[in-house]
């Protein structure tokens, strides 16, 4: 990997000396299943004698002609770049090469879909890959008009960035697709996305008038089951809020929207030709936490189309921009003009929960990051870059005003349209239009790293009303920065019918260590007092005494679900830190998740369940304690309203943590049909995930899985069959999919996903000890010799974690004292989940020491597990 990488300085230079004119790209698709042809044709400037080089990953180069002469190309490529000497002040540069297809969801990716034997092919080229396609000066500040032309075989649709032509007959059964240039943009904003999709076809109106085309796009195996209506739906919706907000029209000539398969992310943001993750793409019931993240998702690769590719940053430092203007801008959107009217709600739980422990790691840092190589942005795809982000813009819109923020946004896109800009760019439109100083705001808020906690300081006078109230600020030693927050403080109390209401809404400035909030003197104490109400600050808050008591009897009494889930998070925010036991944070959940409205929130709380069973819990209870609250979670299933989403995700999550020999009897039946929970539909996807709970409880094996497998033939079918071999409980098992992902190159992005996940399925932790040794001995080849994705998955996935001891503690240590300096980006990985285990150590001991009565929380249940 190191030879793939593209540092700033250099980037820098190649800005100053070069403009980017046209690439007109050729590609042929019709040579078999391992490479491509690529033919390019680079237009540009330069001053005259000056020398740069073009980004080229390929298989072979055949040719390289600049300005008429040809070069050799045994001397000036390697393989990843092209030498380019003695420019022109007009250059013309033509590359003819094999490249290869590629199975880890970087560069053209190339899927066969098991159903049909049809191949599917799509591009993803952010953050360098589209130089794995056609020869590119990778960096996003080169931006060029580009012209693809595709031979392809002639059933295949081929979509890019421009409308897709009338192809042209090529012989031999082929055809010829000649797009027209785009608009200028950068290069990881290009696509191409080819085979025997099918698509749905509608339209909209702009708001200058234009017909903007829509298609939404699958495999013709998974057809069936495309909602594409809901996705017209949705796209509409976000239309016609960012044309409003934003005050500029659309700018591309079409919208489609194309789901793929083996995506490594949620989606990108290709210009006018967004592609999908493939699960979103509803096969069997989901959640509808699942149904919401598609349409946060939809209307943050829309929002991607003016904040990312319309005007687009300079270099990767500004990544955070991009994809904290979308994540915001697709909650607000969502909340106010779809359905989704609580997903600042969804935003709370999920969003914040993640910038909040990315913000915690030792490898935190500031929201504007320093990017100096490309290895440093590959990993920067964080909960900083994305949630921690947005938190900040919306209490920046908060501080600011929504109206003069948004007035501030349109004038930025009047100005910087087409081009490429940084952050004071934006922060001067801003200070123009809301007449606010944000020299002093970015500087804290933006340039600096960690999470504030706030904590109220209240006292009351004999008469039950409150004598004085203030707010606590404190800051992480290592990162000891105390902020300005625009926040509110909401008094609740329990009305008539029982619900804990909001009576008072205080909101002010919260600045420096403490800050008194007088307009609370003289009002009643109330039963709970909540800081940060409405969520509008970024920062870890706690409950006093007496609202902490009243939380935990009437969490399940709020009347609106965003203050709740305020409470949830600073109680995991307790348990986290190791603040409070992990049996109170089980006993927390289990009590009062059945009373949950919102399904977003449900699945966190029970991810964050897992977390807590299987790491936090002192070793000496963790065994009956999991297996209690897995009867809990059963009887949650069975008192669930019939079909409803809680019942599907108590149900999911019982099997997920299915342990004894009655609770396995339960998922049998469930698997097998001889068990009936009313409303509860077993469709491909719960099977599998039924069966895989047998696997790992060493009821089923090879031939289950082999039999389900022919059943279920399918895509997903064969990712299930992966992760379920992975997860057999034997040694065997293990080594053979640890062999397959370490040393093995055949599974594809997702086959080597699912067989990590697999892997880390296990009942007892003890059976992964032997890999933890050679995890260590290993994880530097694997980086240093595979893809950033698949390596990233491996680095990630099989770090020894549940082996969580001092003695991983040391073995993390000497290999990071071994590895140096030499590869920043793989250290971080290891650094990161390193502190997975300091926590997990520091919540145990916590733990221990918990009151003796707590100490049996989770009721066994009555219902047959």
């Amino acid at each position: 990997m190191p030879g793939l990488n593209l540092t700033r300085e250099e980037a820098r230079a190649r800005a100053a000396l070069l403009h980017v004119d046209s690439y007109d790209i050729e590609l042929d698709l019709t040579r078999g299943d391992r490479i491509f042809g690529t033919a390019t044709t680079v237009r540009f400037s330069a001053p005259a004698g000056a020398s740069t080089f073009i980004d080229a990953v390929t298989d072979a180069v055949h040719s390289v002609t600049l300005n008429g002469a040809a070069l050799d190309p045994a001397a000036v490529s390697d393989g990843v770049r092209i030498a380019l000497p003695d420019l022109a002040e007009h250059n013309e540069l033509r590359i003819v090469a094999d490249a290869p297809y590629m199975n880890t969801g970087e560069g053209l990716h190339r899927f066969v879909d098991p159903v049909d034997g049809e191949a599917y092919l799509y591009t993803q080229f952010e953050v360098p890959d589209a130089r794995r396609v056609f020869p590119v000066f990778e960096q996003p500040d080169l931006k060029a008009a580009f012209r693809f032309t595709v031979t392809a075989p002639g059933h295949w649709d081929v979509v890019s960035n421009s409308p897709t032509p009338v192809p042209a007959p090529a012989g031999g059964g082929s055809a010829r697709w000649e797009f027209e240039p785009t608009q200028r943009m950068s290069s990881y904003v290009t696509a191409l996305i080819a085979g025997p999709y099918q698509a749905v076809r509608g339209e909209l109106t702009s708001s200058d008038g234009r017909t903007i085309p829509l298609g939404v796009f699958a495999r013709k195996s998974i057809m069936e089951h495309l909602d594409a209506e809901n996705v017209f739906a949705l796209t509409r919706q976000g239309f016609e809020f960012f044309e409003e907000q934003f005050g500029t029209p659309y700018p591309f000539p079409k919208y489609d929207q194309l789901f793929v398969p083996e995506f490594n992310a949620g989606a990108m943001e290709n210009a006018g030709a967004v592609t999908f993750l493939e699960t979103y793409v509803f096969r069997s019931k989901v959640t509808d936490a699942m149904v919401e993240r598609r349409a946060i998702t939809i209307l943050h690769e829309l929002a991607h189309m003016w904040f990312g590719d319309l005007v687009t940053m300079r270099w990767w430092n500004d990544l955070w921009l991009n994809e904290s203007f979308a994540e915001f801008m697709s909650t607000l959107a969502a909340a106010e003009n779809t359905e989704f009217t609580q997903a600042w709600t969804t935003f709370s739980s999920m969003e914040k929960s993640w910038a909040y422990r990315q913000d915690q790691l030792p490898s935190t840092h500031p929201i504007v990051a320093e990017i100096k190589d490309l290895e440093d942005v590959q990993v920067n795809f964080d909960g900083i870059t994305y949630a921690k982000g947005a938190s900040v813009l919306r209490q920046l819109v908060a501080w600011v005003g929504q109206e003069e923020f948004m007035a501030g946004v349109r004038a930025y896109f009047g100005k910087h349209a087409w081009s490429n800009t940084e952050l004071p760019d934006l922060m001067a439109e801003l200070e123009a239009a809301s007449g606010r100083d944000l020299a002093s705001w970015s500087r804290q808020w933006l340039e600096t790293a960690g999470v504030n906690k706030l904590v109220p300081d209240l006292t009351v006078d004999d008469d039950g009303a409150i004598a004085s109230f203030a707010i606590h600020q404190s800051a992480p030693a290592d990162y000891p920065t105390i902020r300005p927050h625009r926040l509110a403080v909401g008094l609740y109390d329990l009305d008539g019918a029982g619900k804990l209401v909001r009576v008072h809404r205080e909101e002010l400035d919260v600045a420096g260590v403490r800050t008194e909030v007088p307009g609370l003197v003289g009002r009643a104490r109330p039963a709970l007092v909540l800081l940060n109400d409405d969520d509008l600050a970024y920062a870890k808050i706690r409950l006093d005494p007496h609202s902490l008591k009243a939380a935990r009897a009437h969490l399940k009494d709020f009347a609106e679900s965003l203050p709740r889930t305020l409470v949830w998070g600073a109680a995991w925010d307790a348990a986290r830190d190791a603040e409070t036991a992990a049996r109170d944070y089980v006993e927390l959940v289990l009590a009062n998740i059945a009373h949950e409205s919102d399904s977003s929130v449900v699945l966190v709380l029970l991810r964050q369940l897992n977390t807590v069973l299987d790491y936090f819990v002192a070793p000496a209870d963790r065994r009956p304690m999991a297996r209690a609250a897995a009867q809990s979670l059963w009887d949650l299933a069975v008192a669930a309203p019939a079909g409803s989403d809680s019942q599907l995700q108590f149900a999911k999550a019982f099997s997920l943590r299915s342990r004894t020999a009655g609770q396995l009897d339960v998922v049998a039946g469930l698997y097998s049909g001889d068990r009936v929970l009313p409303g509860l539909v077993v469709d491909a996807d719960l099977r599998w995930e039924l069966l895989t709970a047998l696997v790992c409880g060493g009821r089923a094996g090879q031939p289950e899985i082999n039999a389900e497998l022919a059943r279920d033939n399918t895509a997903s079918g064969q990712l299930a069959a992966e992760l379920a071999k992975a997860a057999i409980p034997t040694l065997e098992a293990k080594r053979a999919a640890w062999d397959a992902v370490v040393a093995g190159g055949a599974l594809s992005n997702t086959q080597q996903r699912s067989a990590i996940t697999g892997f880390a399925r296990v009942h007892e932790a003890s059976l992964l000890e032997p890999f933890a040794a050679r995890y260590f001995e290993s994880v530097r080849q694997v980086w240093d010799s595979k893809s950033h994705e698949i390596a990233q998955q491996v680095v990630v996935g099989l770090f020894p974690l549940a082996q969580t001891s001092a003695d991983t503690l040391a073995r993390t240590d000497r290999f990071l004292e071994s590895l140096g300096d030499d590869s920043p980006a793989l250290r971080r990985l290891v650094v990161e989940s390193r502190d997975g285990i300091v926590r997990a150590l520091a919540a145990q001991a916590a733990d221990v020491e918990a009151p003796a009565p707590r100490r049996e929380t989770v009721p066994a249940g009555s219902h047959g597990a």
